[in-house]
């Protein structure tokens, strides 16, 4: 396993890592606390030591697990959680997204709630779930650098969603210097990861950027083929079935990065995304520990050549030569789409 700093943090994370939204909630099906304990610490004995989670995932039950599991490893693993999302006066509805609250004082609160739960006295990161860019006021700007100077944080980061779009967000978050940006990013939904990209090398900004989703929510890894039915409550179950049509056609034509024991396509997915100096870790959603050993194995495998990087490039460029709609002109932006009309960009996924 390949490390990298996030930003100029000094904050270390494994090349892959582990999105712990899987655990404590069951949007990718149910599993025992059991079951999440033991994968979490399996992910540490095949080298992973980057695990995301986030406050509102299970309300608060993912860090719950999270810090049990890693209580014995804490000072060799590096752990991030989000805050943003006011759970604790709103019920959840499904998977419906819950009232928001910036309020610095609210943050604070909500950061030791936090570290309580994950039996912590400092995260490594702490990321602003989903923020708005007008809700990333000087005054939230500020109470970030005060939980740093105190200690009870080393990084900052933001977290983009529910859609891909956002690129305002992300954009403010790269000018500000935040140390990392998250976001949707894999070979088949490229637009706004490039727009980063480019964005950083404009602004010379250091910040690093976690992609999650690396494959496209079971195409590229072929966890869903034509014949899978998704079963109730599964999250990739409210892509449209356009979605993965075209999809799967896409898939037959990368299947050129495959290596015949040396690399997988859903190891090829990962390391396509490493390929990018400014990718610290990319976050996939680990449901059982066959994909960990596979995924967690793809920051060694042979790194893509500069022929398969400009072939990927040319085959998004031109839609992979398939002329049909799939499903998902649809997005949300947090500034009514603008941003997203004004960079040319269209057929953004939700996640």
């Amino acid at each position: 396993m390949q490390h990298s700093e996030l930003g100029d943090s000094s904050v270390e994370v494994s090349e892959v890592g582990f999105g712990a939204w899987v655990v404590g909630t069951d949007w990718w099906g149910d599993r025992s606390e059991e079951d999440a304990i033991e994968m979490v610490q399996y992910a540490v004995e095949q080298g992973i030591t980057y695990f995301d989670t986030g406050d509102v995932y299970g309300h608060g039950n993912s860090e719950e697990l999270l810090g049990e599991a890693l209580s014995e490893v804490r000072d060799e693993v590096t752990v991030a959680t989000k805050v943003g999302y006011d759970f604790y006066n709103n019920p959840q509805a499904g998977h419906g997204e819950l009232p928001k609250e910036m309020d610095p004082e609210y943050l604070r609160d909500a950061v030791h709630k936090s570290l309580e739960r994950l039996g912590m006295d400092s995260v490594d990161v702490l990321q602003l779930h989903n923020a708005d860019v007008d809700e990333i006021t000087p005054d939230v700007l500020e109470v970030l650098d005060e939980l740093e100077e105190e200690g009870t944080i080393d990084a900052t980061g933001l977290a983009l969603g529910p859609s891909i779009g956002w690129l305002a967000e992300g954009d403010l978050a790269i000018e500000e210097e935040f140390d990392a940006v998250q976001l949707v990013w894999n070979v088949l939904e490229q637009e706004v990861g490039n727009h980063f990209l480019e964005t950083i090398e404009r602004t010379g900004s250091s910040t690093s950027l976690i992609p999650r989703v690396p494959h496209s929510s079971g195409i590229l890894n072929e966890q869903v083929t034509p014949d899978t039915e998704l079963g109730e409550g599964d999250h990739r179950g409210f892509r449209p079935e356009e979605w993965y049509e075209t999809g799967w056609e896409k898939l037959d034509k990368l299947r050129f990065l495959q290596r015949d024991g040396e690399r997988t396509m859903g190891q090829a997915s990962i390391a396509w995304l490493l390929s990018h100096e400014s990718v610290a870790t990319v976050t996939p959603t680990f449901r059982t520990k066959a994909d960990i050993d596979e995924w967690a194995a793809a920051s060694d495998v042979p790194k893509l050549s500069d022929e398969e990087m400009t072939r990927v490039a040319e085959l998004y460029e031109n839609d992979f030569d398939i002329d049909r709609d799939d499903g998902m002109d649809s997005l949300r932006s947090s500034i009514g789409g603008d941003d997203i009309e004004s960079a040319g960009l269209d057929k953004l996924a939700a996640d």
